[in-house]
């Protein structure tokens, strides 16, 4: 699977653009979001990438993120939801707002993406919620744009791909970044992250964003 890929932007379309790497120009399908982080025509460029292997078919889509990338895998594979449906709600909330959505249960703003009805932004809500933690654990970290001497050389694999490490030390203010990255203002995520650090001491990370975005969930009264 083509994990990464990094060239020459060549060309902007309506959904997708061409990257031409080592002489061949790969067609990569990419969010309206994503499209207008891109450089101009003729830069470096580095993207993330997901590959769609179907009997008759073979696409390739690209991603600013690695967290976008992660998010689009898990989105397709919530029913009624196929790659251009993800492209429309990354496009619409970005990887971050996506998140924000589903830990407060907005299925609205994901209904709002183009072509996304009701029920499957309920879907989305419902089944991805459990993955927000995990999900915000990783960062948001870009691609950097590769430098023109290394345009042309073979694009990186999956395996080439590594998911950012993590700071072990200090759980609590990765947990309050990555709440503050979901647009949480710094005071009630801080609150939020300290009780649930004290409610359970040894909690890592991921613990500590899921309980803290129980904490700041919307009570229902």
């Amino acid at each position: 699977m083509i994990g990464r890929i990094t060239g020459r932007l060549d060309y902007r379309g309506e959904d997708h653009v061409l990257i031409e790497v080592n002489g061949v120009g790969y067609v990569v399908h990419c969010s309206e979001r994503t499209r207008r982080m891109l450089p101009a025509t003729g830069k470096p460029v580095s993207l993330f990438t997901d590959l769609l292997v179907r009997q008759d078919l073979l696409q390739l889509f690209g991603f600013a993120t690695y967290a976008e990338r992660e998010w689009h895998r898990l989105l397709i594979g919530v029913q009624g939801v196929g790659p251009r449906a993800s492209m429309a709600i990354l496009g619409a909330l970005g990887s971050d707002g996506l998140g924000r959505a589903i830990a407060v249960g907005d299925w609205n703003s994901i209904r709002a993406a183009k072509g996304i009805g009701p029920k499957t932004a309920q879907r989305v809500v419902n089944e991805l919620r459990e993955k927000v933690a995990e999900i915000m654990a990783m960062g948001n970290v870009e691609i950097a744009a590769p430098d023109t001497e290394g345009v042309g050389e073979p694009e990186a694999t999956a395996a080439d791909v590594s998911v950012p490490e993590l700071s072990s030390g200090n759980s609590q203010a990765d947990a309050l970044s990555a709440l503050e990255n979901l647009g949480y203002a710094r005071g009630e995520a801080a609150s939020a992250v300290a009780q649930a650090a004290s409610d359970n001491p040894e909690a890592g990370e991921q613990v500590l964003i899921r309980s803290a975005l129980k904490l700041l969930a919307p009570r229902e009264g």
